[in-house]
């Protein structure tokens, strides 16, 4: 879904009090721009975010996204409305509503880091971050689920459970911040705030249709985060689209002297990110293809054709895309990562800040069972594993030294704008499993800026991300190039699970029936689709004293006959039901009339005349 300025402005302005506004796919600009013309105010957008939420986080598609809202958020709203109309607007993000990852310190809202041990800590202040967005006149709507202690890459946890992924409901938004990615996708508020250790703010802007971008070690302040690895942490943005990201760059880096690390960052970026977006910077751009990163997992078969097609555009775009050859890369990536010898003692240190907090210590999380299930073996393995002074973590540390002079190396002789590899391999994972393949080690060893951009759908639906990683502090330059990409190829699409509301509610259940034949028998059938679980039921039986060999659902395949996706009767049967789930192309059929059910019997083995699931 693809939302013009004139469309939005009519869903805003046509909108009655009871359905509210409507803000699906709207950008910050937008928003900021409707808010400036008086056809909305923050209050209203506070309200129509939070009808989203009230309608897809825990009903519906249940993407169990959302951790808490802001109980002030209304009253933060008119305070803004009051200020726009007596002062003017602060910038970009005043009285636009976003989120933050249940990791970032908030004053006025717990957090847990995704641990039910953690569920009551209250921080007394907010996050370096959290107060920037706050003085740009960001609305913090509230806190998005997390993998427990972002200590992993599928979002579950102890405190919220599993979180799910909007465009298949059966599979992992990615994680640690797929709580983020999930509610930016389904358009709970405008952008969010991630955090990326190795992969947590790419893999689900990758498994969402999202921008997400981890930015060079030392630009954004880690303050108020809670740590996973100190040396590899990042903190920053997911949007859906990468203006809305600049904005969100713009109002959250620079220099925090509570943060070492971020040291004359303001001299290292520019006045604003979002003004040096402009078209054409992909021609002339030359990027390097790291053949070597596409080839992990034997699952991303599906994203293959999306990545060739993405290489194809860029070179269409006037980028001259090359193959490079990273010598020795898997060698220098491995045992380069910091993480075990840094989080135990790490997670300590915040929480021995946290004059509140229920309890101090990995140790006793795992002592007491408040950890999920899934992450009892991790927690258990890093109380036992070695700190910073062991000769593992000395190594880790020479890895890093060399990686990164190896990869700026290349860089440079290779005259590189940036490095180009798929941000995740294979499909998102199925609610369960434990492992994601991803390319998440490279920007998190190096320090080096990575964004991750949408490249397109595999035939399933399911969003393929590649990556971007270039010089240090070259983020302007990567978000050029990715907002180029943006306007041409326009990768982003919605959804099917969070659809606009229809006067403030989602969208019905669609129904049908149909009866099919074949020479002497017949059967009817009933079905119901469920548009936001993608979830299909069909019943059938028999008419008559006729048995049916098998009673069968297909798809079709471009207007001619296509494959069977369940069977509703076999073997005499005279009654019987299917529930499947559909995907994008299944879904497709069924809008467009194009599944159908066959009826096969002793006298017709090979089916009678297919009848299609009409609805009504």
């Amino acid at each position: 879904m693809k939302w013009g300025w004139a469309l939005v402005m009519a869903a805003m302005m046509a909108a009655g009090p009871a359905g509210g506004v409507e803000v699906a796919e709207a950008s910050i600009s937008q928003l900021q721009a409707a808010l400036a013309s008086g056809a909305v105010t923050s209050r209203q957008l506070v309200a129509a975010y939070r009808a989203r939420i009230a309608a897809y986080d825990q009903k519906g598609p249940r993407l169990n996204s959302i951790v808490t809202l802001n109980a002030r958020a209304l009253a933060e709203a008119d305070a803004l409305d009051k200020e726009r109309a007596e002062k003017g607007p602060r910038g970009p993000l005043h009285g636009i509503p976003v989120l933050v990852k249940d990791n970032y310190d908030t004053h006025d809202m717990p957090t847990a880091g995704g641990t039910l041990a953690l569920a009551t800590l209250q921080p007394g202040a907010d996050a370096f971050q959290v107060a920037r967005l706050r003085a740009a006149g960001a609305i913090i709507l509230g806190k998005t689920t997390m993998h427990e202690l972002a200590a992993g890459t599928i979002t579950i946890s102890s405190h919220t459970g599993q979180t799910r992924n909007p465009y298949d409901l059966t599979r992992s938004p990615g994680g640690s911040s797929g709580g983020t990615g999930a509610a930016i996708a389904a358009s709970f508020a405008a952008a969010g705030m991630g955090s990326d250790t190795c992969g947590s703010i790419r893999i689900p802007a990758a498994y969402q249709n999202l921008v997400g971008i981890r930015t060079t070690r030392g630009l954004a302040s880690r303050t108020g985060v809670m740590p996973l690895s100190d040396t590899q942490d990042v903190a920053g943005p997911l949007a859906r689209n990468v203006a809305d990201l600049a904005i969100m760059l713009d109002a959250t880096v620079g220099e925090d002297t509570a943060d070492p690390v971020t040291l004359g960052a303001d001299a290292r970026r520019p006045a604003s990110y979002l003004d040096g977006l402009s078209p054409g910077a992909l021609n002339g751009a030359r990027i390097g293809v790291v053949r070597s990163m596409f080839t992990m997992s034997p699952d991303d078969v599906e994203g293959r054709p999306v990545y060739d097609a993405a290489i194809a555009g860029l070179t269409a775009a006037g980028a001259e895309v090359v193959d490079v050859d990273f010598a020795n890369l898997n060698a220098l990536l491995a045992d380069s990562n910091a993480i075990n010898f840094e989080f135990r003692d790490d997670l300590a240190r915040y929480l021995a800040r946290h004059s509140g907090a229920p309890i101090g210590s990995l140790a006793a999380i795992v002592a007491g069972g408040l950890s999920h299930d899934q992450l009892e073996t991790r927690f258990a393995d890093g109380l036992t594993t070695p700190d910073r002074n062991s000769a593992g973590y000395k190594l880790v540390l020479e890895k890093r030294t060399q990686t990164l002079a190896a990869t700026t190396a290349l860089l440079a002789g290779e005259r590189l704008d940036a490095l180009l590899y798929p941000s995740a391999l294979g499909r998102p994972p199925v609610i369960g499993a434990e492992n994601i393949a991803s390319n998440c080690r490279l920007s998190a060893v190096t320090g080096l800026p990575a964004i991750a951009i949408p490249a397109g759908f595999t035939v399933r639906g399911l969003p393929v991300g590649i990556e971007l990683l270039g010089p240090a502090f070259s983020e302007q330059r990567l978000l050029a190039l990715a907002h180029d990409w943006e306007r041409l190829a326009q990768p982003r699409q919605a959804p099917f699970s969070t659809p606009p509301l229809v006067a403030g509610k989602p969208p019905a259940a669609q129904s049908g029936t149909a009866t099919v034949n074949a020479g002497d028998a017949a059967a009817s059938l009933s079905w119901h689709h469920d548009p936001l679980t993608a979830r299909l039921v069909v019943t059938a039986a028999v008419k008559g004293r006729k048995a049916a060999v098998a009673l069968a659902i297909h798809r079709s395949n471009d207007g001619k006959p296509g494959p069977v996706l369940a069977q509703l009767l076999t073997g005499g049967q005279r009654r019987g039901q299917a529930e499947l789930v559909l995907d994008a192309r299944a879904r497709a059929d069924l809008k467009a009339g194009r599944l159908y059910a066959t009826l096969h019997t002793a006298a017709l083995p090979l089916g009678g005349p297919p009848a299609l699931l009409a609805g009504k």
